[in-house]
C-alpha cells in the first residue's frame, strides 16, 4: 500500500519546476513591513519601561509619603511643579492647614512641610539631621563653599567671627551711613514725586534704597558708584532664581543661568572691596564700613579666631548679607509703609515719639541711643513683620534618616520645609493674629512675650539670622525717618492685601504710594 501511495503520488501529481519553487522562497517583503514591525517592537519596549518608571516613581513617593496628609498620587513626573511656579498664600495655606506634617513632591523632589511650632523648630534644631539647602539652585548660584552652607563646628566657628560685625560697636559705625543715604532717597522721592503726584510702586525704589544702602554699609567707599549701580541692577536676578522652585538647569535664558552670571559681577566688585578695606586698615585706617570693621576686628590683641581669609571667603559673605539687604528686608520696609499709611492711629504715635526723642530736630542723624528711646517704632516694626513675615519658610535637606515624630521618620536626602507663617499668627499667642496691634510687645505679661519660641521672624537655632539687630534698625531708622519727613497715601487697590511671592512677600500690586513733604515742626 505505502508503495502505490508513493507511485500514485510521484505520477499524479506533476513536478513543481525548480525555479517556481525558489520564486516562492524569494519573494520580496516590503522594507516598510520590516520597519514597521521593529518600530512596533521598539514602541512596546519603550512604552513598557517607561510604564515601569511611572509606576515606580508612583510607589516610591507613596512609600515615603506614608500616612501624611496630601495627594494620594503624585502627577508624573514634574509632581507640583505646576503649582510652585505661581505659588499664593492661599496655597500654602491649604497645604500647612492640612497637618502639622504634610507631603508632596515636585521633580521627583520628596517634601515634607511643617507647619506647627512643635515641629518647625525641630527642622530648625536637628544640624544632625538636616541642613539648609534655601531652593534647589541655591549652591549654583550663592557657591556650594559659601559659609551660608556650613554645618557643625565649621559653622559654629564662622558665625563667631561673622556675630562680632553686628556687635553694638558695630551697629554705631553703620547707623550713620543708613541714615544718610535714606534721607538721600527721601528727597528723590518727593523730587519724582514732584513731577508725576500720580500713586506709584515703591516696590522696586525700597529695594534700591535698601541695597545701596547696605552696600554702603557692608563695603563703604571700597566699590566705585558705578559697581554699586552693577550690583544693584543685577541682583534683582539671583532673588527670582531663588524663588523656592525653578527649571533647574543653567542654560542661557533661564533664571538660574542669568542669577549666575549676576553673581560673577557682584563678586568681582566684592573682592576688590575686601582688598580695598584690607589695604586702608593696614594703613592706619580707622573702620568706616563692615569690611573696614571685621579687617581690624581680626587685628584685635584680644581676637583668638581664624584670621585667614581670603578676599574670596569675605565676599561670599557680604554677597549672602546683599541677599537678605534687598529681599526679606525690602519686604519688611514695604509692609512697614503699607501698614503705617494703613494705620493712621499707629502712624500718629511713632510721629509723636519721634519728636519727643528728636526734641523737634528732625535734621538730627539717628544714633543708637536715640533709637533706645523709641520703645513704640520697635514695637510696630515686631508687630508688622509678625502680621506680614517677609520669610515664611526655609527649605532643609536631610542628611540622614529624621524621626520627626514618633510615627514618621523622613527619609534621607528629602527637603524638609519648616513653616514660620502658623506660628507667627497662633491665636492662642497672638489674640486677633490678622490685626496690626504693636502694643502687645509693650507688655512683658502679653502672651507675645511669654511664648518667644513662636516668633520665627528670623528663624530658630545654628542657622538663626545673624543681622537680626541690622535689619529691625534700619527698617526702624527709615520708616521713622520718613515719618517726620514725608506724609504718604497708600492708593488701595483689590491686590493690595494679596500676595506675590518671589522669594519673600511682597503686595500683589507693588504697594502703590503718593509721597508729599511734611511742613516741619
Amino acid at each position: 500500500m505505502a508503495s502505490f501511495i508513493r507511485q500514485f503520488t510521484s505520477s499524479a501529481v506533476p513536478a513543481i519546476p525548480s525555479s517556481t519553487s525558489s520564486s516562492f522562497v524569494d519573494i520580496p517583503i516590503p522594507s516598510f513591513i520590516i520597519s514597521n514591525s521593529k518600530s512596533a517592537t521598539w514602541l512596546c519596549t519603550t512604552a513598557a519601561i517607561v510604564g515601569t518608571l511611572l509606576v515606580l516613581e508612583q510607589s516610591v513617593y507613596r512609600s515615603k509619603k506614608k500616612h501624611l496628609p496630601g495627594d494620594s498620587w503624585t502627577i508624573p513626573i514634574i509632581g507640583k511643579f505646576a503649582d510652585s511656579m505661581k505659588p499664593t498664600m492661599e496655597g500654602y495655606m491649604r497645604q500647612w492647614n492640612s497637618g502639622a506634617l504634610s507631603a508632596i513632591s515636585v521633580f521627583n523632589i520628596f517634601i515634607v512641610m511643617a507647619s506647627s511650632n512643635e515641629y518647625s523648630r525641630k527642622i530648625l534644631n536637628s544640624p544632625a539631621h538636616a541642613e539648609p539647602c534655601l531652593v534647589h539652585s541655591a549652591k549654583q548660584i550663592l557657591m556650594p563653599d559659601n559659609w551660608v552652607f556650613l554645618t557643625g563646628k565649621s559653622h559654629v566657628e564662622y558665625r563667631k567671627v561673622l556675630n562680632t560685625l553686628f556687635t553694638r560697636k558695630a551697629l554705631s559705625i553703620y547707623i550713620g551711613i543708613q541714615d544718610a543715604i535714606a534721607r538721600q532717597h527721601f528727597s528723590q522721592w518727593l523730587l519724582t514725586a514732584q513731577k508725576d503726584p500720580s500713586p506709584q510702586s515703591i516696590m522696586m525704589t525700597a529695594r534700591n534704597l535698601n541695597m545701596i544702602t547696605s552696600l554702603r554699609v557692608f563695603c563703604g567707599n571700597h566699590i566705585p558708584e558705578h559697581g554699586a549701580i552693577e550690583i544693584s541692577e543685577k541682583y534683582w536676578d539671583i532673588t527670582q532664581a531663588l524663588e523656592l522652585v525653578n527649571f533647574p538647569l543653567a542654560i542661557p535664558g533661564t533664571k538660574v543661568y542669568r542669577a549666575i552670571q549676576a553673581r560673577k559681577a557682584a563678586i568681582k566688585w566684592l573682592e576688590l572691596a575686601a582688598s580695598k578695606a584690607k589695604t586702608a586698615i593696614a594703613n592706619g585706617g580707622e573702620p568706616e564700613c563692615m569690611l573696614d570693621e571685621w579687617v581690624k576686628e581680626l587685628e584685635a590683641p584680644g581676637y583668638k579666631g581664624r584670621k585667614d581669609f581670603s578676599d574670596r571667603e569675605m565676599a561670599m559673605v557680604v554677597f549672602s548679607f546683599l541677599f537678605a539687604s534687598q529681599d526679606a528686608m525690602s519686604s519688611g520696609l514695604i509692609y512697614g509703609f503699607q501698614h503705617l499709611a494703613d494705620n493712621p492711629d499707629i502712624l500718629a504715635k511713632i510721629r509723636e515719639e519721634q519728636y519727643r526723642v528728636r526734641a523737634g530736630d528732625i535734621d538730627k542723624p539717628i544714633t543708637l541711643e536715640m533709637l533706645d528711646q523709641m520703645p513704640y517704632l520697635k514695637a510696630f516694626v515686631k508687630e508688622s513683620m509678625r502680621v506680614k513675615p517677609p520669610v515664611t519658610m526655609v527649605p532643609y535637606r536631610t542628611t540622614k534618616p529624621f524621626p520627626i515624630s514618633n510615627d514618621y521618620t523622613v527619609p534621607a536626602n528629602s527637603m524638609v520645609i519648616p513653616s514660620f507663617y502658623n506660628s507667627l499668627h497662633d491665636p492662642s499667642v497672638f489674640p486677633e493674629h490678622d490685626k496690626l496691634i504693636p502694643d502687645r510687645w509693650l507688655d512683658p505679661n502679653n502672651s507675645a512675650n511669654t511664648n518667644p519660641r513662636n516668633y520665627l521672624v528670623f528663624g530658630s537655632g545654628p542657622h538663626k539670622c545673624v543681622g537680626i539687630e541690622y535689619a529691625t534698625m534700619n527698617i526702624g531708622l527709615v520708616l521713622a525717618t520718613a515719618s517726620v519727613l514725608m506724609d504718604w497715601e497708600h492708593h488701595i487697590t483689590p491686590e493690595s492685601d494679596q500676595v506675590q511671592i518671589i522669594a519673600t512677600l511682597f503686595p500683589k500690586d507693588g504697594c502703590l504710594m503718593k509721597f508729599t513733604p511734611r511742613p516741619r515742626p
